[in-house]
């Protein structure tokens, strides 16, 4: 049996046996990854490799800018900051067409950039968004569908648990990631927010418009209830764009800004403390794990040669043709995998054809992190729809998926535009200091 098809019977068996959910993806990867690189090498050479790679990525300092963002966005998730989110976006676009929907929107999108997790941000704003929906008589399923298709925007939106996984695995620039993160996003919130607004327009008795006034005084004080949140963004995005601080300090220094204005909340308390301090060490375990397994992964197909024979067809076939090829491939894996299952099995198979067809890392991992946002709210695994299904209990899971089909088009127009115009993703990581 040559390498090439012990390279295809591990990759078939790695999806076996997430499809049939007799394993974890972190799991599943090293198991496959081991098993593989013992077939092809040795067996004392797959131990050795287990070995190595569990301690140098658990050591490398680098890596600690996972649990640090990650603890960021629980401490602003446990301090109640999405309700005065909701709260401000509402103030402002409450009497437009579609406003409490394109206030969610809007509160997701700042909500993503203090929190860098999908389901994080559906199930934060949904608590605060579906009941204010509900009162004023919106259709459930678009309201669902809208909640959970707005909280994709948290993988995209700086900083992001997918862009650090790439960045780790793609040995690329989380600070570049992140920033590149920003237009894209900004530019999908504003498709969101015009598929709503025109809605809303064409479906009055679903969407009804709120018909009192909100006066001016109450929208400035609205900002002043955020003021904090906004300045730490302002300070942690700044610091990375201008290159006063590493992608690792701006965690630590966003931890600590975001533990000062939680404690400047009465909600915060010492058990909403330890409850974020444990769903931290949770997620933290969980992305470790599977950054061992995609990189003991990587090392099997390595030795595979089926990156080198990714890079060969990269050399053969018209970029754009690979590249439709990629994100075909990518579109299957995000409706059966969760985003950082899907990164960790696609970087290492396609970055070298990537690369070798010219396009930028950076760019790609928008695209990627992209690909992996359609599959938050795909069926069948679409975790963001099962996180806001567990908040709107009443509201079937088939309309939520149907609420949300609207906006995966939004997404789909989204990654064309960056294919069509990659310069919108890499403006402004080509201008950091």
């Amino acid at each position: 049996m040559n390498t090439y098809t012990i390279g295809a019977v591990g990759i078939l068996l790695f999806l076996g046996l997430i499809l049939l959910g007799r394993m974890k993806i972190g799991l599943a990867m090293i198991f496959v990854g081991f098993l593989g690189y013992s077939v092809i090498v040795t067996s004392e050479a797959g131990l050795s490799l287990l070995g190595r790679r569990v301690y140098s990525t658990i050591s490398d300092y680098g890596l600690a800018v996972v649990p640090l963002f990650i603890l960021m966005g629980e401490l602003n998730f446990y301090s109640g900051l999405s309700s005065k989110l909701y709260a401000a976006a509402y103030k402002f676009c409450g009497r437009v067409p579609g406003g409490l929907a394109i206030s969610t929107v809007f509160g997701c999108s700042f909500f993503a950039a203090i929190c860098g997790s999908g389901p994080a941000t559906a199930a934060a704003m949904g608590t605060v968004a579906l009941p204010e929906m509900k009162k004023y008589k919106y259709d459930q399923k678009f309201a669902t569908g809208c909640v959970a298709s707005g909280g994709t925007l948290g993988i995209l939106i700086p900083p992001s648990l997918s862009f650090i996984m790439y960045g780790i695995m793609a040995e690329q620039s989380i600070g570049k990631l992140f920033i590149a993160g920003i237009l894209p996003g900004v530019f999908l919130a504003i498709l969101f927010c015009a598929y709503i607004f025109f809605y809303a327009q064409c479906n009055t008795l679903k969407v009804p418009t709120l018909a009192y006034k909100i006066a001016f005084k109450e929208k400035i004080m609205s900002l002043f209830k955020i003021w904090d949140s906004i300045l730490l963004l302002v300070f942690v995005l700044g610091g990375l764009y201008f290159g006063l601080f590493t992608p690792t300090e701006a965690g630590a220094l966003g931890v600590f800004g975001s533990l000062i204005i939680a404690i400047m909340t009465k909600k915060f308390t010492f058990a909403r403390l330890v409850g974020a301090l444990n769903d931290t060490l949770k997620l933290s375990g969980m992305i470790f794990i599977i950054i061992i397994g995609a990189i003991i992964f990587s090392n099997f197909l390595a030795v595979t040669k089926i990156s080198l024979a990714m890079g060969d067809l990269a050399t053969r076939l018209n970029p754009y043709m690979l590249l439709t090829f990629i994100v075909f491939i990518a579109f299957i894996a995000g409706c059966i995998m969760d985003a950082p299952g899907m990164i960790a099995l696609l970087v290492p198979v396609f970055l070298p054809a990537v690369l070798k067809a010219g396009f930028d890392p950076i760019w790609f991992g928008v695209l990627i992190t992209l690909l992996a946002q359609i599959g938050l709210v795909s069926p069948p695994v679409g975790l963001n729809v099962y996180a806001v299904a567990g908040i709107a209990k009443d509201v079937k899971l088939n309309e939520i998926f149907a609420g949300a089909m609207p906006f995966i088009i939004a997404m789909i127009i989204c990654t064309i535009v960056m294919i069509v115009f990659p310069q919108i993703a890499l403006f402004l990581p080509n201008r950091m200091k």
